[in-house]
């Protein structure tokens, strides 16, 4: 610092710092940033390093991701959205939005694959670039909130999730989902910062298009929205813009209380709850180690650098600890009063729009600790962290999740192969299926036969609504067992051939651990089909496979329903 003489004393003073000239925002952000490096221990990343920090996360789980986009087997889950998305248009949002409830948009992407001629690779791309993009957009939104080191730490650490890189690979929403919330997240920021007609608009498009996507985008909306209440900030804007959202989203809220009368959840009294607050605070234990590193110790450290990070936010960087605390406290909330249903079973993917949220937490907690060290050893110490962190966090994806690395064993391939080619060659236009099975899609890839109509198979109310629009008579009811599936207990790549009882009225394959089970006749009757689904679920459970305990019991369910029982 320049040393100037003091006239008053005789003594030198320090030359105070220039003050920027009235309306020169260029000055005045050079003056904040030279106080900031002063006062802080280290300074922060260069904007170049930070950009090139963040294209090689987005490099590294874009290579991931494409090379692995086959490696997970295909998923009954999967299979539902491309059947789905066989239909007509009018035809996908009357079974979405009317029958099976929840968000459409992800049904429409499926929509334009299937009629594009593309099919479980083609929609797993989706999912993967949504993914990939979710990158850059976590690094913008939590530099936003903190500092560019802070932001780059929390993008590597998201990066290398089981949460982002699983989903970047399993064809359903919920890459959208974080790629949707993390955007309407980021603009609503802008738009609380800036104002504006347009930035709102861009903020309304954003979060609409998170509530298409996934039912739990109302957590995402009311986060939001108790974060401007508790920010007031352009409150009459921002009311303006919550207002014409609530009614511009109307079909979907209505889609939503669709799918909760379907699995019987709400709030309030008259049904069981998640389990009390032990049960919510175990359950948000699994998210964040889905969201980091999975095993005790590690999550440990990661929950302890976490606290760290929103103590260290809450006095520094108010806006983003109030943001996060919205983001935990509102599904937290949400869960400790909502009615769930006996099939109900939330899941760390339905919360993985907190992903950007606490891994920005621990980010902080660890930049904030190195920089209570020299500045020469300060990034170093956080790059060695960095370094320690996210290959367990890999090292938990694959323990979780080990397909994800390897790929399915040759003979399950070949058989499945086999499997739908003989259900291409004898189906039937009218034969009803059992559930969305992968094998039912390999027939429909070869053969336009294959029939459009699939009972669901864990939902009693939606099966016997399927079975009653059908024309009669039904047709013959098809049905396929899985010995590998990661639900049985013990898993094997054989299934011994078995027939239902009576014998004479069913076909039966055997294909590696794949049993395909038809009637002979068709079943005439919504009852005739359920009778049979019955008898073939009993096989099922006789060779103890995890999934016919649920399909004996929704059956059973649905000829209560079909005599008027309760």
């Amino acid at each position: 610092m320049t040393e100037i003489p003091s006239p008053e004393r005789g003594r030198t003073a320090p030359r105070p710092l220039p003050l920027p000239r009235l309306g020169d925002a260029r000055s005045l952000r050079d003056l904040v940033g030279r106080r900031s490096a002063e006062t802080a221990k280290t300074p922060d990343l260069s904007p170049r390093l930070f950009r090139a920090g963040i294209a090689a996360c987005t490099a590294g789980v874009a290579a991931f991701l494409f090379a692995q986009i086959t490696a997970w087997p295909p998923h009954e889950d999967e299979t539902l959205a491309l059947f789905v998305g066989r239909q007509s248009l009018g035809g996908l949002f009357n079974t979405v939005l009317g029958q099976r409830g929840g968000a459409p948009l992800h049904f429409l992407l499926a929509w334009l694959v299937a009629h594009a001629g593309g099919g479980l690779t083609a929609l797993r791309l989706l999912s993967a670039l949504f993914a990939i993009a979710s990158v850059p957009v976590i690094a913008l939104l939590c530099e936003r909130l903190t500092d560019r080191a802070t932001a780059l730490t929390a993008t590597v650490i998201a990066s290398a999730s089981w949460v982002l890189l699983f989903h970047g690979v399993y064809g359903r929403m919920y890459s959208l989902f974080l790629f949707t919330s993390a955007l309407s997240y980021l603009s609503l920021l802008v738009a609380l910062d800036g104002g504006g007609r347009r930035r709102w608009s861009f903020w309304a498009l954003s979060i609409l298009l998170t509530l298409a996507v996934h039912p739990y985008g109302a957590l995402v909306i009311t986060s939001q929205g108790l974060f401007v209440l508790t920010s007031r900030k352009r409150l009459r804007e921002a009311i303006t813009a919550f207002a014409a959202v609530a009614v511009l989203a109307v079909p979907l809220w209505r889609a939503d209380l669709v799918l909760a009368g379907r699995f019987d959840v709400g709030v309030g009294g008259g049904g069981a709850k998640l389990g009390g607050p032990l049960s919510v605070l175990r359950y948000l234990r699994g998210v964040a180690g889905d969201f980091s590193i999975g095993y005790g110790s590690g999550l440990l450290g990661v929950c302890a650098l976490a606290i760290v990070g929103i103590g260290h936010l809450s006095r520094t960087r108010r806006q983003a600890a109030a943001l996060a605390g919205c983001v935990f406290g509102t599904p937290t909330v949400a869960l400790l009063l909502a009615k769930l249903g006996s099939s109900t079973s939330p899941e760390s993917r339905h919360l993985i729009f907190a992903l950007p949220f606490f891994s920005l937490l621990v980010a902080a907690g660890l930049v904030s600790s190195a920089r209570t060290m020299p500045p020469a050893l300060a990034g170093a110490a956080v790059a060695a962290a960095i370094a320690a962190i996210a290959p367990v966090e890999v090292a938990w994806a694959w323990h979780k999740t080990p397909a994800l690395f390897h790929r399915e064993p040759q003979l399950r391939v070949e058989a499945r192969e086999a499997a739908s080619a003989w259900l291409a060659k004898t189906t039937r236009r009218d034969d009803i299926l059992f559930g969305y099975d992968p094998i039912f899609l390999g027939a429909w890839r070869r053969s336009p036969v294959v029939p459009r109509t699939v009972v669901p198979r864990a939902d009693a109310k939606l099966a016997l609504k399927v079975l009653r629009a059908q024309a009669r008579p039904l047709g013959r009811a098809v049905f396929v067992f899985d010995r590998s599936d990661t639900n049985n207990y013990v898993r094997r790549l054989y299934i011994p051939l078995r027939y239902p009882e009576p014998r004479a009225a069913f076909d039966a394959r055997s294909y590696g651990p794949f049993l395909v089970i038809r009637t002979k006749q068709p079943t005439r009757t919504v009852r005739g089909y359920l009778q049979a689904a019955s008898a073939v679920q009993l096989v099922g459970l006789s060779l103890y496979l995890g999934d016919a305990d649920v399909n004996y019991a929704t059956v059973q369910r649905a000829l209560h329903r079909l005599d008027g029982l309760p």
